[in-house]
């Protein structure tokens, strides 16, 4: 009957175990939203970087090769570069979490 409860004493190190773990995913996460990832559209006539938050913190427009009258060319270049680099920042966060997710010995694709 008291067999299901034998191991219960080994809860108080599961918690603890569950808490570092979290600990450190919040740090990496941390870490990584400091990151940032730059991709380029039209040849780099429009360079977009992107945070590890996936936030936009920098947008390069070269001017001496945009045509300044053309404004659906350039809004369309601005949207694709920041996609791509968008991109480019959740492929790398999604690396890094895997990288994580072996390092705590959690199953692959556990965190995402």
């Amino acid at each position: 009957m008291f067999d299901m409860f034998k191991n219960l004493g080994n809860l108080g190190d599961l918690m603890r175990r569950a808490n570092e773990m979290r600990e450190q995913v919040r740090a990496m996460q941390e870490e990584l939203g400091r990151r940032q990832v730059t991709a380029e559209a039209g040849a780099g006539m429009v360079q977009a970087t992107v945070n590890g938050k996936l936030e936009l913190v920098k947008l390069r427009i070269d001017r001496e090769r945009i045509d300044p009258t053309d404004t659906e060319m350039l809004e369309d270049l601005i949207v694709a570069a920041v996609h791509a680099a968008q991109t480019r920042a959740a492929e790398m966060l999604r690396e890094e979490m895997q990288k994580k997710a072996a390092e705590i010995g959690l199953p692959p694709g556990l965190m995402g």
